[in-house]
């Protein structure tokens, strides 16, 4: 497995939540690696990026909410979810490939993040 997501779960508007992606060495060192999500009934879209050498990319939408990291030693990717809001809720999936990871070459399995007011 290249990618495995973890740290969804229930939380309410205004709270923080973090995830995880723990990803191979080698996915971990040369490509970009991500997270996408899918709300119900509308299409997977991109959420924040970072890349091998630490360049850091977001969505529009989650701007100055979210933060996207890497820990070297862990293999691990994060993304910190801070002021959540209804329209969060999503299930998200990490994702790894070339920048700017407009086409994933792995997938993850997703985490369901569900917001509740």
């Amino acid at each position: 497995v290249q990618l495995q997501a973890s740290g969804g779960g229930l939380v309410q508007t205004g709270d923080s939540l973090r995830l995880s992606c723990a990803a191979s060495e080698r996915t971990f060192t040369s490509y970009a690696i991500g997270w996408f999500r899918q709300a119900p009934g509308q299409e997977r879209e991109f959420v924040a990026a970072i890349n091998w050498n630490g360049d850091t990319w977001y969505a529009d939408s989650v701007k100055g909410r979210f933060t996207i990291s890497r820990d070297n030693a862990k293999n691990t990717v994060y993304l910190q979810m801070n002021s959540l809001n209804l329209e969060d809720t999503a299930v998200y999936y990490c994702a790894s490939g070339p920048k700017p990871l407009r086409f994933p070459r792995a997938w993850g399995q997703g985490t369901l993040v569900t917001v509740s007011s």
